[in-house]
């Protein structure tokens, strides 16, 4: 009787291991009770962690700053002012610059070039044509009229000076001679109106109406005497008389 039950038994349990069951599991993967954590399943991925936000930039400031205080009164004078800074230098157009140079050029208020020496002295406009000084240089104008400054002072020289530059423009002249000497009767025998003379016309009153002055030649006074190219008077016309055969 017994050993018919057991036989039954191990009947059963042959029967129910052939027999599919696809549900059996489910009730293993109903949702835990409240309060009780879920169960994990074997091979769900993780869920992904979320990064921090950066740290703003006024945030990096005060922590960099953290440890930093305050100067004192007393110590704020001790630490150096900054050194101010220098106003931007402007800019002037080449064309600007140019037309200032030819307004002063009109105007006769441009500097001179000078070559002054022992035995020479020669000044023109800057700007002045090369071949007008060459000329000049060279004896080719022939001068209108001539002063001649022995015997004079210097006070006595610059008014004379002065007043036949001023007569000669005035009458449409554009060469003169001014004979200032070589100062061989002078103290030392220092030529002192001729250094005077240059001054005179390169700064003097009558520098709006000069062009160039030089040494004359020597069948003119050589060292001891100036040419002196006067401008055109704006309201005479006289062109500038060249002497016949003045290079021999």
């Amino acid at each position: 009787m017994g050993q018919e039950r057991a036989r039954q038994a191990s009947a059963r349990q042959s029967d129910a291991a052939l027999v599919h069951r696809p549900f059996s599991a489910l009730n293993r993967l109903v949702t835990a009770p409240q309060g009780l954590a879920p169960r994990r399943v074997r091979g769900n991925t993780p869920a992904p962690r979320v990064s921090a936000p950066p740290p703003s930039d006024s945030a990096l400031f005060l922590d960099a700053v953290a440890g930093v205080k305050p100067l004192g009164a007393r110590d704020r004078e001790r630490v150096a002012q900054p050194v101010p800074a220098r106003p931007n230098r402007k800019v002037t157009h080449p064309d600007a610059e140019a037309l200032a140079e030819l307004c002063d050029l009109v105007s006769g208020s441009a500097p001179f070039d000078i070559t002054d020496s022992d035995e020479y002295v020669e000044g023109a406009m800057v700007g002045l044509d090369p071949r007008l000084l060459r000329r000049l240089r060279g004896g080719e104008f022939a001068f209108q009229a001539h002063l001649d400054l022995h015997g004079m002072t210097t006070v006595e020289a610059r008014a004379e000076v002065e007043a036949f530059l001023t007569r000669a423009y005035q009458a449409g002249k554009r060469c003169v001679l001014i004979i200032h000497g070589r100062g061989r009767n002078s103290k030392d025998q220092i030529p002192v109106l001729k250094s005077k003379l240059t001054t005179w016309l390169a700064r003097g009153q009558s520098v709006r109406r000069i062009l160039a002055f030089t040494s004359a030649r020597a069948c003119d006074g050589g060292v001891g005497a100036l040419y002196v190219l006067l401008r055109r008077h704006r309201h005479i016309k006289r062109p500038i008389r060249v002497t016949e055969g003045a290079k021999s």
